[in-house]
């Protein structure tokens, strides 16, 4: 075992050629398996599913424990919510029958990528702390909670309400709520249907704003002030324009 966890550390943490083939090797595991949770409402009615789907559980389990292993504590990894949520998509992929109008947050599977740690020092590394970062995870926010919000509906009120009869039609209602196009040919019933569209549309106002402001606001680069703790300024800046402290942000030139 201690063997192991030092091969591990080095897999997941390292810098040689064969560390940085493996995280990639996770990485599209990783991608390939987002892509099966998002066309799952799709699939579920063919035979195979629940073989594919108790492979791929087997699969999650394995990644999971190698990352356990791996960290440095054990306490400290459960601690993680990004962790909490790759076993809470285990659960709906051990379960899937019992937890079947829960599977739609294994989309959540996304936001935990695009938050890791292995993703941005493996294949985000040249565009770690800038820009590029910072958008990324505002758009795959953004979607994620589209493709989770497009699941609740699906699994709440589709095939029982007139006008949600498939996964599409939820997709639809979802993306037209959010941005508050409203066409009205879709709505959902009673009280709680008329709630979870209010919710829908102020987050979806709220996440398209924060994904504006990334893309338009004034790039600045995360160096944290010694004096006052101040994490982002301009790339030029020498002072820090919180407190005045000297600044010495590294740069290529």
């Amino acid at each position: 075992m201690p063997r192991l966890r030092v091969r591990l550390r080095e897999l997941y943490h390292g810098k040689s050629p064969g560390a940085v083939r493996f995280r990639l090797w996770i990485i599209a595991i990783d991608v390939l398996l987002i892509a099966f949770f998002i066309a799952s409402p799709f699939l579920r009615d063919y035979p195979a599913y629940l073989v594919v789907d108790y492979a791929v559980a087997l699969l999650v389990a394995v990644e999971i424990g190698a990352r356990a292993l791996a960290d440095a504590s054990l306490r400290t990894f459960f601690r993680r919510f990004s962790v909490w949520v790759d076993l809470f998509v285990l659960l709906t992929l051990l379960f899937p029958l019992w937890l079947f109008n829960l599977a739609f947050l294994r989309v959540l599977r996304l936001w935990s990528l695009a938050h890791s740690e292995l993703f941005w020092t493996t294949i985000g590394r040249r565009y770690d702390d800038t820009r590029v970062e910072d958008v990324t995870k505002s758009l795959a926010t953004l979607v994620t909670f589209v493709f989770v919000t497009t699941g609740f509906v699906y699994a709440g009120f589709a095939r029982t309400h007139p006008g949600l009869d498939g996964y599409v039609d939820a997709l639809y209602f979802t993306v037209t709520t959010l941005t508050t196009t409203g066409f009205g040919d879709i709505t959902l019933p009673g009280t709680w249907g008329k709630l979870l569209t209010i919710v829908i549309m102020i987050s979806g106002i709220t996440l398209f704003v924060r994904f504006a402001q990334t893309l338009m606001r004034p790039y600045k680069v995360r160096f944290a002030c010694e004096t006052c703790g101040l994490m982002r300024h301009e790339p030029d800046a020498v002072h820090c324009k919180a407190c005045g402290a000297l600044l010495a942000i590294p740069n290529e030139d």
